[in-house]
């Protein structure tokens, strides 16, 4: 991945939690951090344990709420009204 930053430990694990929920597209990742959706899935698949990330993608992979296209017209928020805020999550992480 190559970026012209590096991503610092908090923004990796934000990105970690934008990936994970439901709701929140892979445009708002792009929008936020500037990583495309082939970018995020290298993260992901870096940061994460192999069995972790292989659920998420069976999790997400044709979703239709990851891909803002694809969302129909009344969803315009990223993430459910109803979702706990969740910071700094690291239960995924492999170190």
């Amino acid at each position: 991945m190559k970026k012209k930053f590096e991503l610092n430990e908090m923004q990796i694990d934000r990105i970690i939690e934008m990936a994970w929920e439901d709701r929140t597209p892979f445009d708002a990742i792009l929008d936020q951090f500037g990583l495309k959706e082939q970018e995020v899935i290298t993260l992901m698949r870096r940061e994460m344990k192999e069995s972790s990330f292989r659920m998420w993608r069976a999790r997400v992979q044709g979703r239709k709420t990851k891909h803002r296209i694809q969302r129909g017209e009344g969803i315009d928020r990223f993430k459910c009204s109803r979702q706990r805020n969740i910071s700094n999550n690291k239960v995924s992480k492999r170190r």
